[in-house]
């Protein structure tokens, strides 16, 4: 009897179980205390007077900061221009890697003629083309779309195929015993299959867009929240910067909630429910 108890407790997953599931309740609780637990330690450090206050200002002398930006130096206009600069260069991204990353995954011909060049060009760093960008297109919003364009388009394209490249050759091969075309292969095998993987991948490039905020401001912006960073590292405001980057940390993490979000209600079957 004993043994019986002892097997059926050892068979119940616990918390730490590799793979294992947490409620709702434990999910949250856990995220709290992952974003609570760095707050606490820096201003723990930032009051024991170990820093320089001019180099590690403290959460509250950032909030201060944050609210008087957003008062009396128009936070939302600057958080607005940025927020199109990165959803322009991402959405301009999405548009062509999507369809380009599908044909890649899809046919080895396209797979060799585009993804070595592809993997040759996602190496060079996005500001590295910021002289030819202005010389291009000049210094105006096109020139800032442009630099996160090219952070974000090749890493996606190389994604999206890999997304497709990975759809199960059982299911390809179960379509054209049943006669479909090659068009109906990508539309209703490939792109139906490699969709939640997909969907992964326009959050995490997301990310990235947002990595390359800063870089595409370099390009003589006079609005922004990158530009209103660098601003304020010339004149050694770093308040301004830690609320800068704050601001930034939080916008991206709600988008970033948003895709899991829009990925439980669209692939709820991959998430338990129904």
């Amino acid at each position: 009897m004993q043994s019986f108890f002892s097997a059926t407790s050892s068979a119940r997953p616990g918390l730490w179980t590799i793979a294992g599931q947490l409620s709702r309740a434990q999910y949250i609780g856990f995220a709290a205390l992952g974003l609570v637990v760095p707050l606490v330690l820096w201003a723990l450090l930032s009051a024991s007077g170990w820093v320089d206050p001019v180099f590690l200002p403290g959460p509250l002398q950032v909030v201060r900061r944050l609210v008087e930006w957003a008062i009396e130096d128009d936070l939302a206009h600057d958080t607005l221009i940025s927020v199109g600069r990165v959803v322009g260069g991402f959405v301009l991204s999405a548009v062509i890697a999507l369809p380009l990353g599908l044909l890649i995954g899809a046919f080895r011909p396209v797979e060799a003629l585009l993804e070595p060049l592809t993997d040759f060009i996602r190496y060079m760093p996005a500001v590295a083309f910021i002289p030819l960008v202005m010389l291009w297109l000049g210094i105006g919003e096109s020139a800032k779309v442009a630099i996160i364009w090219i952070g974000t388009f090749f890493q996606m394209v190389l994604m999206v195929a890999e997304n497709v490249r990975l759809v199960p050759r059982a299911q390809i091969e179960a379509a054209q015993t049943m006669g479909a075309t090659r068009g109906e292969i990508i539309r209703l095998v490939l792109l139906q299959s490699a969709k939640p993987a997909i969907l992964d991948t326009l959050r995490i490039t997301m990310g990235w867009a947002w990595t390359y905020l800063v870089v595409a401001e370099l390009v003589a912006a006079n609005s922004g929240l990158g530009y209103s960073i660098l601003k304020a590292q010339r004149f050694l405001k770093t308040d301004i910067i830690f609320a800068g980057i704050v601001l930034i940390g939080v916008i991206g993490l709600v988008i970033d909630q948003a895709f899991r979000w829009l990925h439980r209600r669209a692939f709820a079957y991959l998430h338990g429910g129904s």
